[in-house]
């Protein structure tokens, strides 16, 4: 396993990072168990989770999966053994049964508690706002989205909050989820005044999702910020499971058809050419789309997901695939045919 260091900390983590997402839904607790001890055994020391999950979201499944690390880790006693992740959920209807205040008043000391008893620990190595309080073209929105919007810019009590809570030992770093360079830069800006910076964003990055490079990876390299990269599969699109219709039974397009940010033909078609370019070099789509992401120079860690041990596996070999310049330029060539059909 390679490890890189947090940006602008002496915490080195796993190039594979493990997500959780599924783990209370998709996945039982003994199973998570499996994945957490399989992943430590592999050299993964960086796990990500957040109180919104599982996903989807719902009030019976709220900040389940915090609750099976923490079980996880009274178990085995293997807190000091793991570089943990966790965000509190932002606003909006879909996490109303989480609170509505965002991250104003005691939101976000109240949702930290709250992790910090879930998890078991007295400490959150990297603490993340998972998406903005004001509207931002996420999760699919291509659109401008920005007429109705009410929000006030309170970037730096956001910060003076997160600063308190370092100084108290709860936090160690803080980190961004879901944001645009404009929001990523505000907060860079309002850190200047003696206030906690943010080292990590955490965004969607894929072969069918590269819009990070527009303008946020510039801002790793010149401000010395690391990119924590979703969706590395795009749901399982990048698997090639769901090609031609074939929606196997229990995969997360069959559970919740409603989900459609990688389900759109442009998506299936670029994912096939990618698959092209896999085969000819002895690849699977998988291996191609993961060791893409763990090669770009802007990425700290990839976070990824599976709901067996099987994939799972698979995803952490592709730690040590390496893509020549040749097959760059071909994954280069299909992005230009079909740029970014999974924003």
């Amino acid at each position: 396993m390679e490890y890189k260091n947090l940006p602008n900390t002496d915490i080195q983590v796993s190039k594979i990072c493990l997500g959780t997402m599924t783990w209370g839904r998709q996945n039982s607790q003994d199973e998570a168990f499996e994945q957490m001890n399989y992943s430590v055994d592999r050299g993964v020391n960086f796990f990500d989770t957040a109180e919104l999950y599982p996903v989807p979201a719902s009030p019976d499944k709220y900040a389940l999966t915090e609750k099976i690390i923490g079980n996880w880790f009274q178990k085995f006693k293997k807190r000091d053994e793991v570089i943990l992740a966790t965000k509190i959920a932002g606003p909006g209807d879909y996490t109303a049964h989480i609170r509505k205040s965002g991250f104003k008043g005691s939101s976000i000391d109240d949702a930290l508690d709250g992790s910090l008893n879930r998890l078991r620990t007295d400490y959150i190595d990297l603490y993340q706002l998972h998406w903005p309080e004001r509207i931002t073209n996420t999760f699919g929105n291509r659109n401008f989205q920005y007429f109705n919007d009410s929000w006030e810019d309170n970037f730096e009590s956001i910060l003076e909050k997160l600063k308190n809570l370092i100084k108290k030992g709860k936090i160690r770093h803080i980190g961004l989820s879901n944001e645009n360079p404009w929001g990523i830069m505000k907060f860079l800006e309002y850190s200047k005044r003696e206030l906690p910076k943010m080292i990590t964003i955490q965004n969607p990055y894929s072969l069918l999702n590269r819009l990070f490079e527009i303008g946020s990876s510039e801002i790793c390299k010149r401000e010395s910020m690391g990119l924590l990269a979703y969706s590395p599969l795009a749901f399982g699109v990048l698997t090639g499971k769901y090609f031609d219709g074939n929606v196997p039974k229990n995969s997360r397009m069959d559970l919740f058809p409603r989900l459609k940010r990688y389900n759109n033909e442009n998506s299936f078609k670029a994912a096939k050419l990618y698959n092209e370019i896999a085969k000819k070099n002895d690849l699977s789509l998988t291996q191609l789309s993961l060791a893409f992401v763990n090669d770009r120079p802007f990425v700290t860690s990839n976070i990824i997901g599976a709901t067996t041990v099987e994939q799972l596996k698979e995803n952490i070999d592709s730690a040590s695939v390496k893509l020549s310049d040749e097959i760059i330029s071909e994954i280069n060539q299909v992005n230009n045919k079909i740029p970014n059909p999974s924003p």
